[in-house]
């Protein structure tokens, strides 16, 4: 069960005085990762952030499923998965393999494997 935080416990985690550390904000600024890394790394959040497409990934994390089991799972239709999956395909997050006249998707690295484990261990721990 979550509960809403009090305005007591809210104002104690701020500063009751104003002070900048100059030091401090030129170690962080200088460690910052570049504005186009922060760009891609907040489409990435964007795109995990759908509870259909964490399904897609949660699903590939397990195994190698094609379109129409993917499209069960995930509880859409076919054409609207095909979509889905060329979304994250273009994002670099999964692949295929055709083997006859079906694509069998995966996960396109261990990043992708690792970024949805942590989400998902995280989101449970809270």
């Amino acid at each position: 069960m979550t509960t809403t935080p009090d305005v007591k416990t809210e104002r104690a985690a701020d500063c009751e005085i104003h002070c900048v550390h100059p030091d401090a904000v030129a170690r962080a600024l200088a460690q910052l990762p570049s504005d186009a890394l922060i760009e891609r790394a907040t489409t990435l959040t964007k795109v995990v952030s759908d509870p259909t497409r964490l399904r897609i990934l949660s699903a590939l994390a397990l195994e190698e499923l094609c379109v129409c089991d993917l499209a069960v799972i995930a509880g859409i239709n076919e054409s609207t998965m095909s979509h889905q999956l060329r979304h994250l395909r273009a994002l670099g997050l999964v692949t295929f393999k055709k083997v006859g006249r079906i694509a069998y998707y995966r996960l396109a690295s261990t990043h992708v494997t690792r970024l949805i484990a942590d989400m998902l261990e995280h989101a449970e721990a809270m």
